[in-house]
């Protein structure tokens, strides 16, 4: 089973290369984002709880968002594998979701980083902001509050992979398909 963490700050293309990556290797997508922008959309009470955390720029709690990863990954028992996309952001999820999978006789293949720097985070997150209709693309400090958000509470996950092995950082600045070729050359040699 092919179970790969794609990792990196908001606008560092980890939607965009997620859908290729899907159509390639069939994997099942477990974003959290859309998982949780589905929950507001439906007008949930967690989707209502998520909404006014993500419109200003914080994370979901731990316990929500495992929970949720837990319902999609028994939802989807007989897959080939997953891609998580914007999971885990915490320390902590990473140590959940790995007993998760323990429990599920699998593991996480890799942790696949796409490095950007801030400056064309921010210039990426307004253009995406300009059609997306997310609040929180649209504004300039609540994308500095994002990219600082993952800076200080995200980015030590890395550090937990990169103790496992598991870490590969890809350079996510310059073609898209360009990316994705060095994504897959992670993948096909795991």
């Amino acid at each position: 089973m092919l179970n790969i963490v794609l990792f990196g700050p908001p606008g560092a293309g980890k939607g965009t290369q997620s859908q290729k990556l899907i159509d390639k290797y069939n994997l099942v997508h477990l974003s959290t984002g859309d998982i949780l922008r589905s929950e507001i959309a439906s007008g949930t009470k967690l989707g209502m709880q998520a909404k006014e955390l993500m419109d200003n720029g914080l994370l979901v709690p731990d316990d929500l968002v495992i929970g949720m990863i837990r319902n999609k990954l028994e939802a989807h028992a007989s897959a080939s594998g997953f891609i998580f996309d914007g999971f885990p952001r915490t320390v902590a999820q990473a140590e959940a979701l790995d007993q998760l999978l323990f429990t599920q006789k699998t593991q996480i293949s890799a942790m696949v980083a796409l490095e950007v720097d801030d400056k064309e985070l921010e210039n990426r997150l307004l253009l995406r902001g300009q059609t997306s209709g997310r609040v929180d693309d649209a504004n300039t400090e609540i994308i500095r509050k994002r990219i600082e958000e993952y800076n200080t509470k995200t980015a030590p996950v890395a550090s937990f992979y990169q103790a496992q092995g598991k870490f590969k950082k890809i350079n996510g600045i310059g073609s898209i398909d360009g990316i994705f070729s060095c994504i897959c050359d992670v993948a096909d040699n795991i």
